[in-house]
């Protein structure tokens, strides 16, 4: 067993870079990627359908101009391009009704279609057949991936337990909650079956899109109002771009959820004490560090505690091993959402690139866990899932004699 999991860890030695140099950090109100995300969402509002099937038309006939000029093809042609923009469409418009998400529309649909024209310079008959493969990647991407929620399993080996028992955790995160659907319906379902000890969640609740809507709130009341642990159910703040300080509280309030923010909770349970580190994400790792040291002061670590660092962001966890925390369980990169073969992410939203785009890490010897999320962002990001299902992680913590 400790073979398998050194071969499934990522080692990462590396010493904490300094973030002085940026002004805006990922994750926080006012950088430009989250200015342009909702900006675009007046699009969706504002632009008549019939100036929209307009604006299509005319980038199909730019997309069809390379086979007019090389006279393999005809004007007319540039419809099947506008009747492939006009699927996506109809596709995307029908996702609210299946009660799979409930974002914008309008912009996605016009990413979608500025992807597709470099593909119609292709010779004729290819560039149908990558089209419809489009197509196809539109259906999987945004109608099946997104609700195959991967149940997926980790074990950690600690003396700190007594030997015959272990403790088992689910490791929640990026909920992004927009109504509820098929997804959190699914998530609750196998919460029940899993029975966990111990229930830990690293922030992101609402989508983007639904940040201040009344009903979304409170079916994100409800989701966790739903949850229950022996041991309880533990959150920390995510985003401070979606976590919005004026909103959050309200969202646990009134729920079995345990806000730790800037706060620690200690459990004794019958196999020894567990430990959780709560700390509010500012996305800035050297700011977020100050915190964790006067949360440390207060709250020092004890040796015969196995100690949880629960925090949104991954980009901590260079600074957060010099401290001798057990595990720090962690968020915000969604795996990227769309991940090439062999490739990985193409976009993690983490200050290390790709150093930390998910799942089971070994950074300077502490165990760092990023979840792909289960969720999706929101406003006029793309509400798919490409080689990067969603996923709850259950962990469980045993003692190293059964091994």
């Amino acid at each position: 067993m400790a073979v398998l999991l050194c071969l499934m860890t990522k080692i990462r030695n590396l010493s904490p870079k300094s973030f002085s140099h940026i002004k805006y950090f990922p994750g926080t109100v006012g950088n430009p990627f989250d200015v342009i995300l909702h900006a675009g969402t007046d699009l969706d509002k504002r632009l008549p359908a019939w100036l929209f099937a307009v604006i299509l038309a005319v980038l199909a006939i730019i997309g069809n101009l390379p086979a007019t000029l090389h006279e393999r093809g005809l004007p007319w042609y540039a419809g099947f391009l506008f009747l492939f923009f006009l699927s996506d469409w109809l596709l995307i418009a029908l996702l609210p009704l299946t009660r799979r998400s409930f974002g914008p529309v309008k912009p996605v649909v016009l990413m979608l279609a500025v992807l597709r024209i470099p593909f119609y310079f292709l010779p004729l008959g290819w560039n149908i057949a990558f089209e419809v493969i489009g197509t196809l990647l539109v259906i999987y991407g945004f109608y099946l991936e997104p609700f195959r929620l991967d149940v997926h399993h980790e074990t950690f080996v600690t003396a700190k337990l007594s030997p015959g028992h272990h403790i088992r955790l689910v490791h929640l995160g990026d909920l992004h909650l927009e109504h509820s659907g098929r997804r959190e319906e699914e998530i609750q379902r196998k919460l029940k079956e899993l029975s966990p000890d111990l229930i830990l969640f690293s922030g992101d609740v609402l989508n983007l899109s639904y940040l201040h809507d009344p009903q979304s709130q409170a079916e994100a009341r409800g989701f966790f109002s739903a949850l229950s642990a022996p041991l309880g159910v533990y959150a920390v703040s995510g985003s401070p771009a979606v976590d919005l300080p004026d909103v959050f509280p309200s969202l646990v309030k009134q729920t079995p959820l345990q806000w730790l923010d800037d706060r620690a909770a200690t459990q004794q349970t019958g196999t020894g004490a567990l430990t959780i580190y709560g700390l509010t994400c500012s996305h800035d790792p050297a700011k977020d560090d100050l915190a964790l040291q006067k949360l440390l002061q207060k709250n020092p670590l004890q040796d015969g505690s196995f100690n949880v660092l629960l925090h949104h962001s991954p980009d901590l966890a260079p600074l957060a091993s010099r401290y001798g925390f057990d595990m720090q369980l962690s968020g915000h990169t969604h795996g990227g959402q769309i991940r090439l073969p062999f490739y990985g992410a193409l976009f993690s939203g983490s200050l290390y690139k790709k150093t930390f785009e998910a799942g089971r890490y070994l950074v300077n010897g502490m165990t760092l866990y990023v979840s792909r999320g289960l969720g999706m962002e929101g406003a006029i990001a793309p509400r798919v899932r490409v080689l990067c299902p969603p996923e709850m992680i259950v962990w469980e913590i045993t003692n190293k004699s059964e091994y």
